[in-house]
């Protein structure tokens, strides 16, 4: 990926849009965890049992899974600016109704209606960050990942100290917090252009139809049982206040935030989605069969639901770019179909939990939660030859996984190419007209590698550029190049998620045409990220046949070998 020379421009110095954005998001993911501190307060102020309060998910999680399925179509009509200032306002009126709430009865309704708030909100909030921020959209991903984490980690803190002062604390705080935002959002966010062509309502239902879609998204329910069901259930057995719960559930939020960010792909790139999902969800029933036979110790509690953050961390950034490999529909469709299928599980696990709970004793929901983390192990291997082919695939039919579309005229046969990999950035044009001396240098032809993305994080997928948008860059490269009177030719690389992935399909490429060189420029996410494990960069260097080279506009280019990746990662570091 190209960028220019130099110090890579920060990830945070964005427009204030951005900033808006970036902190309703953070706000947005306190909900996942804020209100675990307060459950065991909430039922002995409002004489409840576990199974009523648990009810504050169920209708959250369900209004939000059957939401997802129409808010693609909602914001294509509206549009993303007066889609996210509609789901923020939303959850500022329910939550604050919830704090003033007398009975569980209400609370559970209100919740319902923060659900609705929620899905319009989490439908856009990437889009419209990607689409507002400067530096490039790896620094918007950056960004949105570090609300992400952030939010996971803080939620359940912020959650036990308003807790500790009152059980409506958590709702009045996100009240106040989320008109911050709303009121940001309406004084800097600038309205965004709505698509060509508006969304069906009914698209992502008929999605489902599609094999290797329903069977990641079964799988996704099955995991998002057993997850909620420890969320809901998990406070009551540790017999801790709301203060001390909430510690410990940011401790499970800071490694939920770590291995989703910085592990999970990491060990995507190393042993493949399948395998180390497999292994994950294996990982995480045992971790639920620990709490269901210690539920009597709440120590052992604790401790097995902070692990727990690191498998959940994995589970929820593969699960989600597993569905993308396969989905054969688009992937904001393909997105909304699988949030309905996860959120519907969340939503229905703690009010079966519940009422196995009142019946029988407080491990058996913990053994059903083990269960279905056993379970979605062969319903995911059921899809293991979908998934595999998905990501091995680079070949002659329409590849579902990191593949390659011809712009232009194809090299000449018998010529060995200088390949040029470049994204969709300012400097990309000087990259590309380095690569071109090196082509004339060598007596080589050029061939141009434009990297389109799309980001996966957790349940959103965000292209930065359209399919005509990369093809139009790769023809203005090649019409610079025919007014210089350089041969070049074009290529398309689309990837999703998986950098590592991209970079293999692309070094299989240079193989198959014989390429004499392949160029890459630095990225804009900077040298740790891209001569790390998992990168494009790194991936190329060590799959390809050929020399693969650093080249710069100021200066000369540079192999890169397993050494030089290394000096030049450790010396970033």
């Amino acid at each position: 990926m190209s960028a220019p020379h130099g110090k890579a421009a920060s990830p945070f110095r964005q427009p204030k849009a951005v900033w808006a954005v970036a902190f309703a998001c953070v706000i947005s993911f306190m909900g996942i965890g804020l209100v675990d501190p307060i459950l065991p307060a909430l039922a002995e102020s409002l004489h409840a049992t576990p199974s009523q309060v648990s009810l504050l998910f169920s209708s959250y999680l369900i209004v939000t899974a059957v939401a997802m399925l129409i808010v693609g179509w909602f914001s294509s009509r509206f549009g993303a600016k007066r889609t996210l200032v509609i789901g923020l306002a939303v959850i500022v009126v329910f939550s604050a109704l919830a704090g003033t709430s007398g009975s569980v009865d209400g609370i559970v309704g209100f919740r319902a209606g923060w659900g609705l708030g929620n899905a319009l909100f989490i439908a856009t909030s990437l889009a419209v960050i990607v689409a507002s921020a400067s530096g490039g959209f790896s620094g918007a991903i950056i960004l949105y990942e570090t609300a992400l984490g952030l939010g996971i980690a803080v939620g359940p803190l912020l959650g036990g100290e308003l807790g500790a002062i009152s059980w409506r604390g958590p709702f009045f705080g996100v009240a106040v917090l989320m008109a911050t935002a709303l009121v940001a959002t309406l004084a800097f966010v600038p309205s965004l252009p709505k698509p060509e062509r508006p969304t069906s309502p009914i698209a992502p239902l008929k999605a489902l139809r599609h094999r290797g879609l329903l069977t990641m998204g079964i799988m996704a329910l099955l995991y998002n049982w057993g997850f909620f069901t420890m969320l809901g259930y998990a406070p009551y057995p540790m017999k801790l206040d709301a203060h001390e719960l909430g510690l410990v559930f940011t401790g499970w939020g800071l490694l939920v935030a770590a291995f989703s960010v910085f592990f999970a792909p990491r060990l995507q790139a190393r042993y493949g989605t399948a395998p180390v999902l497999y292994a994950n969800l294996l990982g995480l029933s045992v971790v639920m069969a620990v709490i269901a036979a210690g539920v009597g110790s709440p120590t052992v509690v604790i401790v097995a639901v902070i692990v727990s953050g690191a498998f959940i961390g994995i589970n929820n950034t593969l699960t989600t770019q597993a569905v993308m490999l396969v989905s054969p529909v688009e992937r904001p469709v393909a997105s909304s179909a699988y949030g309905f299928l996860r959120f519907i599980g969340g939503g229905l696990a703690p009010y079966v939990a519940g009422r196995l709970a009142d019946a029988t004793d407080l491990s058996v929901p913990f053994y059903l939660g083990a269960a279905t983390f056993l379970l979605a192990i062969p319903v995911l291997a059921s899809g293991h030859r979908l998934l595999r082919q998905a990501e091995t695939d680079t070949g002659e039919s329409r590849s579902l996984t990191p593949s390659l579309t011809a712009v232009g005229a194809p090299t000449p046969d018998g010529a060995s190419p200088v390949i040029v990999a470049v994204g969709a950035h300012d400097k990309a044009a000087a990259i590309v007209d380095a690569a071109a001396r090196l082509a004339r240098e060598t007596g080589s032809p050029l061939e141009v590698v434009h990297v389109q993305q799309t980001a996966v994080v957790e349940e959103q997928a965000v292209s930065t550029e359209s399919d005509d948008q990369a093809r139009a860059a790769v023809t203005a490269h090649l019409d610079r190049l025919a007014a210089q009177g350089v041969t070049a030719t074009g290529q398309v690389l689309t990837s999703v998620g998986d950098h590592a992935a991209a970079g293999r399909v692309l070094a299989r490429h240079a193989a198959d045409v014989h390429a004499r060189t392949v160029a890459v420029g630095r990225s804009p996410r900077g040298p740790l990220t891209q001569f790390a494990d998992g990168s494009l960069t790194t991936a190329l260097a060590h799959a390809a046949t050929c020399t693969v080279v650093l080249v710069d506009t100021d200066h000369a280019p540079r192999h890169l070998s397993a050494a030089t990746l290394a000096e030049l990662h450790d010396s970033a570091a």
